[in-house]
């Protein structure tokens, strides 16, 4: 089943709201936040479903105005059911000038027989803010099924004004690689990739020093942040936890939206 989201947040007296929103079922979109001292539009995806099936095709579009600022949240972790073909999601952010985008999404959870494709694709105008981030756990790990999902892959691409700079891609396919061996997990079961990237001229080195020392030595937990070519940088961490995890990376948002972009 073909589901769509499209949100369009303007800008308006130093305000960001949520000027227009679309979808289908079994897409919500709702406000929260509404009280935050920042003016930007704080909104969480919901949905009825309990996860993705076997055929979905979910298409989220977010398009952020010029000076707007958006922080997008989830509702729950996302849950990739058995499948006898594939589901797929596609994500689309145009980001204009002066603006900011930041979403921190909950894990995803593949469980048995369950294969994904996912795709961000994110456009960058001048002098813009991006925070973006994934966790993928083994599947449910309480139920003792680790590692049981046949395919998953989440492909991220950043261009600024039209120039790819940032091209990741995540796959996992436990049947075919030693998913616990040198060079992938590693023992772990779970894995989190977080990217910021701006076109604003930020030198990103004191944020690189100061999560390192700071989490660096996080108990359970392999930590790793690069610089990227282009003004940013790729947190990539291992864990047992998904929570662990996911507050990790929303304690990194939260960081760097007091400092950068509070005002």
């Amino acid at each position: 089943m073909i589901c769509s989201l499209a949100i369009k947040i303007a800008h308006r007296e130093g305000k960001s709201f949520m000027k227009d929103a679309y979808a289908t079922q079994p897409f919500r979109i709702v406000p929260v936040g509404q009280y935050q001292k920042d003016n930007a539009a704080y909104l969480m995806i919901m949905s009825s479903s309990p996860g993705l099936l076997d055929g979905d095709d979910h298409r989220i579009q977010v398009d952020i105005a010029p000076g707007a600022k958006l922080q997008l949240q989830t509702q729950a972790y996302q849950r990739l059911f058995h499948m006898k073909g594939h589901s797929s999601q596609t994500m689309e952010m145009n980001i204009g000038e002066n603006a900011v985008f930041s979403y921190v999404p909950h894990p995803v959870v593949p469980q048995h027989s369950s294969h994904f494709l996912s795709h961000n694709i994110v456009h960058l105008a001048s002098n813009c803010h991006l925070l973006l981030s994934e966790i993928v756990t083994c599947g449910r790990k309480m139920s003792g099924e680790e590692f049981m999902y046949n395919h998953f892959q989440n492909l991220t691409e950043c261009y600024v004004n039209g120039r790819l700079v940032v091209k990741d891609n995540v796959l996992l396919r436990p049947d075919r690689m030693p998913i616990q061996g040198l060079g992938i997990l590693e023992g772990y079961t779970h894995q989190g990739t977080l990217i910021y990237l701006n076109s604003a001229g930020v030198n990103p080195g004191e944020w690189i020093e100061a999560f390192h020392e700071k989490y660096g030595e996080t108990k359970n937990v392999a930590f790793g942040i690069s610089e990227l070519e282009h003004d940013g940088f790729m947190v990539r961490v291992l864990g047992h936890g998904a929570e662990q995890l996911y507050l990790l990376f929303k304690e990194m948002q939260q960081a760097m939206w007091d400092v950068l972009f509070l005002n």
